[in-house]
């Protein structure tokens, strides 16, 4: 069976494709982050789990060219990003669609 590959846009810093091992990695993160803006967790504790975010689909995904502007299917915020902010985004299931993962 072929591997189904996703688009994921990391705001500022392009788009990379990445397989659905990858993008079940990244649901465990987005759970993770989900579940401590539910206790009101800690500024740092977000940006380091969205760092993880951002290093693992660079270091396993593949650049697209930018001159292609693909739809994404996840849009990974920016590192600096606030609690305030996070709250906004990551609200339900996170940024990545249970239905997305299966």
């Amino acid at each position: 069976m072929k591997s189904e590959n996703i688009i994921v846009r990391i705001l500022g810093k392009g788009q990379y494709t990445v397989s659905k091992d990858i993008l079940k990695e990244l649901n465990n993160i987005d759970n993770r982050i989900v579940r401590l803006l539910k206790k009101d967790g800690e500024e740092e504790k977000l940006r380091e789990l969205v760092r993880e975010m951002i290093k693992l689909v660079k270091s396993n995904g593949k650049k697209v060219n930018n001159k292609r502007i693909l739809p994404s299917s996840i849009a990974i915020p920016n590192e600096d990003i606030t609690l305030a902010e996070a709250k906004k985004i990551f609200q339900g299931e996170g940024i990545i669609s249970e239905e997305l993962v299966s």
